[in-house]
């Protein structure tokens, strides 16, 4: 009996990633929620927090390690590998009792949850016509925004009903349960038996016959050696420390700053993320509309990162103004403007590079993004108690501005053959 075929296969697939990408963004943003009390009770100052934060920013830094694995042993078995590493760092913070204890599961974590991206990012080339991975990776993206959404009301009741450590134990359960469903329902396009042969032949047709690829291990001296790289990773770069003043460092901004209590801050944290999922789609549906009206697709990106640029300028007005909830406000524009920029930028990866060079490409960019992540954390842990959170708030409502600069200056269509369909540049 032929195995029941299902309608729009890749994106349920997008849909399980998705899911996945909602648990590895809770379980990062869960140190950042329950910090107000795990700093109180453990007696870690400012200054220590912020090394405990870059010492995740220096285990993603390895995301080259994570995306190089994709590409050789494939997807499958990537992420379960990586996937069950995580869930069970998690689950170990918990028994953390000193800052030490807490940088060295975060360092381990984040080598483990920097596969998220890059497998992520593989899985769309592969299953995705070029029209639609823009949209795709915005559906993708939704579960980075939702999973750091989710952490400060589902944080804060574990605090009150239990304890901080039982919240870290829940989000690893989380992802061990996530691994049983990738490892039932995923296989590539050429071997998914759920897949039809319309569907099939739908992506082949979408897909860049230049940039197909072939079995060849991917080389990272030649990677690093393209301005197409440098014309993305830089960008993506200079957004990603808006993320990190979102997740990291909003929580204790409200508490100490706007004096929110736990349950305030479980009530307001969170909002920049909804604004964010928004950001994940804008930027996929304005590349659409542009195209339709004769835009080709990688000006139509950097038009959508000029436009997220433009609305990124807002942030530079949290700490002046007065009302707190203005100030959330400005914070859910941000989330909105950073999403679009930092979206419409990955997916370029996929626009630019060869299909077995996508996933390393990726880690290669994530390295690049938590190296300015992990300055920007160090500097903000230096420097808040003598300057306060103002000035941090002015340079990343402007940083944005300077990397859609460099998207459009950097920035070089590949050479396509004259039978490819579908305008690039």
């Amino acid at each position: 009996m032929p195995f029941p075929k299902v309608r729009g296969l890749r994106w349920w697939l997008v849909g399980l990633l998705t899911l996945g990408a909602v648990i590895n963004y809770l379980t990062r943003s869960t140190l950042a929620n329950a910090a107000p009390t795990l700093l109180t009770e453990l007696h870690i100052t400012p200054q220590e927090y912020s090394w405990i934060l870059n010492a995740f920013q220096a285990g993603i830094m390895l995301q080259p390690v994570c995306g190089y694995v994709f590409d050789v042993i494939g997807l499958k078995a990537g992420f379960a590998i990586f996937t069950i590493a995580w869930s069970l760092i998690s689950m170990a913070h918990g028994l953390g009792h000193t800052w030490q204890h807490f940088a060295w599961l975060r360092g381990f974590l984040g080598l483990a949850e920097g596969s998220s991206n890059p497998g992520g990012m593989k899985t769309i080339a592969e299953w995705f016509p070029s029209k639609e991975r823009g949209l795709a990776t915005g559906v993708f993206n939704i579960g980075a925004t939702f999973g750091s959404m989710l952490a400060p009301p589902l944080v804060a009741l574990a605090i009150l009903y239990y304890n901080w450590q039982s919240a870290f134990v829940i989000t690893g359960v989380l992802g061990l349960g996530w691994v049983g469903l990738w490892l039932l329902l995923y296989h590539s396009p050429a071997k998914h038996p759920a897949l039809s042969e319309q569907e099939r032949t739908s992506i082949a047709a979408g897909q860049e016959k230049h940039l197909r690829g072939d079995a060849t291990r991917p080389s990272i001296w030649k990677i690093i050696r393209q301005r197409n790289f440098w014309g993305i990773a830089l960008p993506k770069s200079l957004t990603d420390p808006t993320w990190s003043i979102l997740t990291f460092w909003v929580p204790l901004y409200l508490s100490s700053v706007r004096h929110f209590n736990l349950k305030e801050i479980a009530m307001t944290a969170w909002l920049p993320f909804l604004a964010a999922d928004l950001g994940c789609l804008f930027g996929g549906f304005l590349v659409l509309a542009l195209q339709k009206r004769g835009v080709g697709l990688i000006n139509a990106r950097r038009c959508a990162v000029t436009v997220g640029a433009l609305l990124m300028t807002s942030m530079a007005f949290v700490g002046f103004v007065t009302s707190p909830y203005a100030a959330i406000g400005l914070l859910c524009i941000g989330g909105f403007a950073q999403q679009t920029v930092s979206v419409t930028v990955l997916t370029m990866s996929t626009d630019l590079f060869n299909r077995n060079e996508v996933a390393t490409v990726t880690g290669m960019i994530g390295t690049c993004t938590n190296a300015g992540v992990l300055v920007f954390n160090l500097l903000v842990g230096g420097l808040l108690a003598r300057i306060g959170y103002e000035p941090f708030f002015v340079v990343v409502g402007l940083l944005d501005l300077v990397g859609a600069f460099i998207l459009w200056t950097f920035v070089r269509v590949p050479p396509m053959p004259v039978a490819s369909v579908g305008r690039a540049d």
